[in-house]
């Protein structure tokens, strides 16, 4: 194992051993080639500088309190490529090679995947598929590349899982139109939410809640992940087109039901904030982060705030909240039953 403080991991990139790749080239899909040279050469005509032909995803690896290494649900990622890929009118793997190659990928780089003693730590991998043939004109790509790294990370803020922060809805500016490519993890989505981003964190907010696009009233998702609440006995998460059908919410839903919550998927219009008892933010990276106050301005560039929605306590996360996490965390970590099959074994 590599001499790291996996107490100091943050959700930051950490030099590994090996990258895992395959290209596609006129149809058929080239054996992959394991490397550990992490620059990749390409054409500078490559469709992905010009036109962004590409999509990615995010996984995690686990050493559990059994010893054993365990990839959460790997075929929805796989799948969700797929459909990322269809939207883009690309080749793309299938389940079976995503899958391979992750366990490759994971297998190549075990000396970083953290110990289960290490609290909220994991070996993430970040699968991507992008467009590699030389192009100048505006079409889709012809062949990819499919490669997938991998990166010992903490939480993604740094902070200790479980913080309470604080968030800004985004009136002036769009994560996804409502008949865009909201619901696929397009590279280009997170591009266009950069500039909104980042002015929400210089004004000290851990996250930006975007709205739909057409009408302003109804909630999609944070900058980074999905959105749910929890009301009474509901557990509430956004209906839209435009927003990213995340794994990590499909799961909390599953467990949510599982512990008698009622689960709504419906649009949420704004003013709902005020009624409900817990806010997160969901997605691999955390799981949940706990959001505490949710400000509302006319534009993110100023000083204005029209109305502050304060939800449970600025301290600590809600109770159920909590309760999902950690049987989200038990499962990921071997701690809690898996009646699903959602992890998938890897043998050293």
């Amino acid at each position: 194992m590599v001499n790291l403080d996996w107490s100091k991991l943050s959700f930051s990139y950490t030099q590994t051993k090996t990258l895992i790749y395959s290209r596609c080239i006129d149809g058929k899909w080239e054996e992959p080639v394991e490397t550990e040279d992490f620059n990749i050469p390409l054409s500078s005509f490559a469709g992905v500088f010009h036109y962004a032909p590409a999509c990615f995803e995010g996984l995690k690896a686990f050493r559990g309190v059994d010893g054993k290494i365990r990839l959460f649900r790997p075929d929805m990622n796989a799948k969700r490529m797929a459909d990322s890929a269809a939207y883009l009118d690309m080749p793309a793997p299938s389940v079976e090679m995503f899958i391979d190659m992750c366990v490759r990928c994971v297998k190549a780089n075990l000396e970083y995947l953290p110990p289960y003693e290490a609290s909220g730590a994991s070996l993430y991998l970040r699968p991507t598929l992008f467009g590699i043939n030389p192009q100048l004109g505006i079409h889709s790509a012809k062949d990819v590349m499919f490669a997938v790294m991998c990166s010992p990370v903490g939480t993604y803020s740094g902070d200790k899982s479980l913080t309470p922060g604080t968030a800004v809805l985004s009136r002036n500016y769009d994560r996804a139109s409502t008949f865009g490519s909201g619901c696929y993890k397009l590279g280009a989505n997170y591009a266009q939410s950069l500039h909104a981003y980042n002015i929400a964190h210089g004004q000290g907010y851990r996250e930006l809640l975007f709205l739909d696009s057409a009408t302003k009233t109804t909630i999609e998702e944070f900058g980074s992940s999905n959105f749910f609440a929890i009301k009474g006995d509901t557990y509430v998460t956004p209906l839209s087109h435009s927003v990213l059908p995340s794994i990590t919410n499909a799961s909390l839903r599953t467990v949510a039901e599982d512990m008698g919550l009622k689960v709504e998927m419906r649009p949420i219009h704004v003013e709902e904030l005020a009624e409900f008892d817990e806010v997160n933010s969901c997605g691999t990276a955390v799981v949940i982060t706990p959001i505490c106050a949710i400000d509302d301005k006319p534009t993110l560039e100023g000083e204005e705030v029209t109305r502050r929605y304060n939800i449970g306590s600025p301290d600590k996360c809600g109770p159920i909240s909590e309760k999902l996490y950690w049987k989200i965390i038990g499962i990921q970590k071997g701690l809690e039953e898996d009646p699903r099959g959602w992890c998938l074994f890897i043998d050293e």
